[in-house]
């Protein structure tokens, strides 16, 4: 009844002016209900569908920036996690090729020493098989030379005494003591000239 009253006055009664005249701010109360009435309605609509599906995209946001966080902090750690890795391979790697480098110098200077070893055996292989040598073809000249001397000696006290010296005793008696007197002769200029330096 009250609502009749109300749109009976707003449709030309005598307190539309009043209304108009008195309040010019306020409005109409016909406009007043009907815009309560159209905010309440507005308002349940937003409530009821707006506002879960706005919810509903803010948490599914919420999510993904929380989720994209997550998941750049758990990447941000597996790359820090990777770099250390590296950090301990390389630092490995570089102990690993020191200990190389170590063992090759070691190698070297154990196949330098050995080849050293080899050559100064071998040396003193050449040295003694020179000795040897040396010395055979020394008792060899030796021989050759006494047989030499001998022949030569015997030829030349033939000469020298007048008779044939045919005695085999006696052409090596001969031929010694001449030897003998060729290797004093000499010791004995070495032992003079040692005395008159």
């Amino acid at each position: 009844m009250r609502l009749s009253v109300i749109l009976s006055a707003t449709e030309g009664g005598e307190d539309e002016g009043f209304w108009a005249t008195a309040y010019p701010i306020i409005p109409h109360p016909a406009e007043l209900i009907f815009g309560f009435v159209a905010f309440g309605i507005l308002y349940w609509a937003v409530a009821k569908h707006v506002v879960p599906r706005l919810e509903k995209v803010f948490a599914e946001r919420a999510d993904a920036i929380e989720g994209g966080i997550a998941r750049a902090e758990q990447a941000q750690a597996e790359a820090a996690a990777a770099l250390e890795r590296y950090r301990a391979r390389l630092a490995g790697a570089e102990d690993e090729a020191s200990r190389i480098r170590e063992e090759a110098r070691a190698e070297g200077a154990r196949i330098l020493a050995d080849m050293r070893e080899q050559a100064r055996v071998e040396a003193e292989r050449i040295v003694a098989a020179a000795q040897t040598q040396v010395q055979a073809e020394r008792q060899q000249a030796m021989i050759q030379l006494r047989g030499e001397a001998g022949r030569i000696a015997v030829d030349l006290a033939s000469r020298i005494v007048g008779e044939a010296l045919e005695d085999e005793v006696r052409q090596r008696r001969v031929v010694d003591r001449f030897l003998a007197e060729l290797e004093a002769a000499p010791a004995a200029e070495a032992g003079t000239s040692g005395g008159r330096g």
